[in-house]
C-alpha cells in the first residue's frame, strides 16, 4: 500500500482571517480557498486551515515541519516581527534529541515544531 501525502486540518482559533494572514506571512501559499477551509502549501509541506475555535484541542495539537536551518528560520520570523503583529509565541532555537528546533505557538494555540533536518 502506498501513501502519497499527509495534510492535517489545523484549527484557526477565534480569528480565522488573522490566522490565515499569519500563515501567509510565515511563507505558506494559498492553494485553494473554500470559505471556512483554506489549503496552504510551501515546498513539500501542505495543511488545511479550518475555521475552528476549540482551545482544548488546539493546545494539545502539535505539528513538525522540517527546515534546513533553525537559526535562520528564527531570524526570519523575528525580522518579520510576526510575534508582535499576530501575538504568536516563538522560542529561541534549541537543541533537542531529534534536532535543533524553533517552536511557534500559533493564534489558535497549536505548537509548530520547526526542526532542522
Amino acid at each position: 500500500m502506498e501513501f502519497l501525502s499527509l495534510q492535517p486540518f489545523v484549527p484557526s482559533g477565534n480569528n480565522f482571517s488573522a490566522s490565515r494572514r499569519f500563515f501567509s506571512e510565515l511563507g505558506f501559499i494559498v492553494s485553494w480557498d473554500a470559505g471556512d477551509y483554506v489549503g496552504f502549501h510551501k515546498d513539500g509541506c501542505r495543511f488545511i486551515l479550518q475555521k475552528m475555535d476549540l482551545p482544548a484541542f488546539a493546545e494539545q495539537f502539535m505539528i513538525t515541519v522540517g527546515v534546513p536551518d533553525a537559526d535562520a528560520f528564527w531570524q526570519e520570523v523575528t525580522d518579520k516581527q510576526l510575534p508582535e503583529k499576530f501575538g504568536i509565541r516563538i522560542s529561541r532555537p534549541a537543541d533537542q534529541p531529534y534536532g535543533r528546533e524553533v517552536n511557534i505557538i500559533d493564534l489558535a494555540g497549536v505548537c509548530w515544531h520547526f526542526v532542522q533536518s
